[in-house]
């Protein structure tokens, strides 16, 4: 990556934003594009639709959500740290708030990954 020359403030920021949990930053994330009507994914879709990509065509990758932790938190929350690196208080966290467990996986280790959860109890889609 070049390197960015940035003001003081966005040095802050940057600063700020390099400490946070991966949990904290994906809530920031969701919360800027709340507030200010952006969304993170515009330029990928723009670029895709630019490209004449349909929606019929099939996506090569996909993201891994978990919807519910079920019953077993515990099993599921180890699996999480197994699959994703996470300390436990962010596993913690995806296993009470549910949420993306992989982004932009190969369907078939999507399927792989969605297997585990699911045989620790969890409630998982592939979007």
């Amino acid at each position: 990556m070049s390197e960015v020359t940035l003001s003081a403030n966005a040095q802050k920021v940057m600063d700020l934003v390099e400490g946070l949990t991966i949990v904290e930053l994906a809530d920031l994330v969701s919360a800027m594009e709340t507030k200010f009507g952006v969304s993170a994914a515009a330029p990928v879709a723009a670029a895709g639709a630019a490209a004449g990509a349909g929606e019929a065509e099939e996506k090569t990758t996909v993201n891994v959500v978990m919807t519910s932790a079920g019953a077993a938190k515990i099993a599921v929350i180890k699996v999480i740290r197994e699959i994703t690196g996470l300390g436990l208080a962010e596993a913690k966290g995806l296993a009470d708030n549910g949420g993306n467990i992989k982004e932009n996986v190969e369907r078939a280790d999507a399927e792989k990954i969605k297997k585990q959860l699911e045989e620790a109890g969890a409630t998982v889609e592939l979007k």
